[in-house]
């Protein structure tokens, strides 16, 4: 077995030599585009949609950990009170985030309207 494992790595070495010689010989010239002006945002709504919905995303992401953090408190604990009504304070928390979540673009909307 060891003398048709050392009999391949010659092989191994050749190919990856005419694989090497291939893709550097074979690349053609690139060239490069016209520069533009950076695209900024097309109004401040735009920003203002672009914000909410990051603060949404944010607001769920960390929400979720909460939930998976307190049920697993939760399942975990074992019948000790104190470990359990952790696990239910990290729940809660996590239903006061989804309830910002959903809040989020009211709060955005209410801000914008301060803006403009």
């Amino acid at each position: 077995m060891l003398y048709q494992a050392t009999r391949l790595i010659p092989v191994l070495i050749v190919v990856a030599a005419v694989l090497t010689t291939v893709i550097v010989l074979g690349d053609t010239a690139a060239y490069a585009a016209e520069p533009k002006e950076p695209a900024g945002p097309e109004s401040i709504t735009t920003v203002i949609n672009n914000i909410r919905v990051w603060l949404v995303g944010i607001l769920v992401a960390v929400a979720t950990l909460f939930l998976t953090v307190g049920g697993l408190r939760y399942l975990a604990a074992n019948g000790d009170p104190s470990e359990t009504e952790k696990g239910k304070l990290a729940m809660k928390s996590a239903a006061i985030g989804y309830a910002l979540a959903l809040l989020a673009p009211l709060f955005v909307t209410i801000v914008g309207g301060w803006v403009k």
